[in-house]
């Protein structure tokens, strides 16, 4: 299929399920602001990783959710949490972070820009993998059931959490806006098509639509998809 004929990423069209990487389906919804016609405006390619930060954000906040439910000694369903560290294996490691390490961290290299910086951000890259497979491996019934795995369980998700948050928040505040200063405009905008290929070949048109209501469903069936509960009384 051609790129005129394709539906982009620009005009979304909910599809009806979602299988997440861990193995839990859940059915899709066409609801608020997930099932909106996104428009037709192009997406730069930082405005793109960005946003796909904002994936990552609803999945650390499932993460905080589960460390308080552990630190009150609560039950809880690990499926939820195994099919959200399942999106992070599947969704920000091997599509997000790949992305950035086959095309963004060999430019700044090559420009010699920000050299240290990239080199802490692949180091952390395959710190967050490890930790990953970690929770990934105790985020089963069985484990809620062992003290000492339930405790290791909340190191990781700690650390993962503890990681990540500075991690993106440097990557949006210094390297996607230094990108534009290393490539040329045409280079800028090819980038965008290469995301959007690589996005479709991993997860269908729409992919990141389809990952976005994946997430609303695991935070509506832990209790914190309504914006109104992060307010202050």
């Amino acid at each position: 299929m051609d790129n005129a004929a394709r539906t982009t990423r620009r005009n979304f069209v909910l599809r009806s399920t979602t299988v997440l990487g861990a193995g839990l389906v859940i059915p899709g919804l066409a609801s608020g602001a997930e099932a909106e016609d996104k428009g037709k405006e192009d997406i730069s390619p930082a405005e793109d990783l960005m946003r796909e930060h904002g994936v990552l954000n609803r999945i650390l906040l499932i993460y905080d959710e589960h460390l308080r439910l552990l630190d009150a000694k609560q039950t809880f369903d690990p499926g939820v949490l195994a099919s959200s560290a399942g999106i992070v294996r599947h969704f920000v490691e091997d599509y997000h972070e790949k992305l950035e390490e086959d095309f963004l961290f060999p430019r700044f290299r090559k420009a010699n820009k920000l050299v240290d910086l990239v080199d802490t951000l692949l180091a952390q890259h395959r710190a967050g993998r490890r930790v990953t497979a970690q929770i990934e491996q105790l985020a089963n019934a069985g484990s809620l059931k062992d003290e000492s795995k339930r405790r290791e369980l909340g190191e990781s998700l700690r650390a993962f959490v503890r990681m990540y948050r500075p991690h993106e928040a440097r990557e949006d505040t210094v390297v996607f806006p230094a990108l534009r200063g290393i490539v040329s405009a045409h280079e800028y905008d090819a980038l965008g098509d290469d995301f959007e290929k690589k996005e479709d070949e991993l997860f269908g048109d729409e992919g990141f639509f389809k990952v976005v209501d994946q997430v609303a469903e695991l935070e509506k069936m832990l209790g914190i998809y309504e914006l109104g509960k992060f307010t202050p009384k």
